[in-house]
């Protein structure tokens, strides 16, 4: 039996939460991602950044409101990686749930 292939890049709960949204948007305001994962700016900038040098993040600064934004988008890379990564969760909660179902039987075997 072999285990899920996770990706380490997306891995940790804050960059697993982005992908999750930023698959389903176009693209997201740093601010809402921020308020989202519920960390400081510093932090969210960090895992943007890993994102982004695996390829899976493109971020775009513009002017709005007379402010500088950051928007990220994921990339076609990104959005292949998600799917992967999902799929092993998925597997993962396949082993979890077919072990319960396996050690409730033997339970229920057993000489009493």
């Amino acid at each position: 039996m072999s285990l899920p292939d996770f990706d380490p890049v997306i891995h940790p709960p804050v960059r697993l939460q982005v992908m999750a949204v930023l698959v389903n948007v176009q693209d997201a305001e740093f601010a809402t991602l921020r308020d989202m994962a519920g960390v400081s700016d510093s932090v969210l900038s960090k895992h943007l950044a890993a994102l982004v040098e695996a390829d899976y993040l493109r971020l775009r600064k513009a002017a709005a409101n007379g402010r500088q934004r950051t928007w990220a988008a994921v990339t076609r890379a990104g959005r292949a990686a998600f799917e992967r990564h999902l799929a092993a969760l998925r597997q993962l909660a396949g082993l979890t749930e077919g072990g319960q179902d396996r050690a409730g039987a033997a339970a229920s075997t057993a000489p009493g």
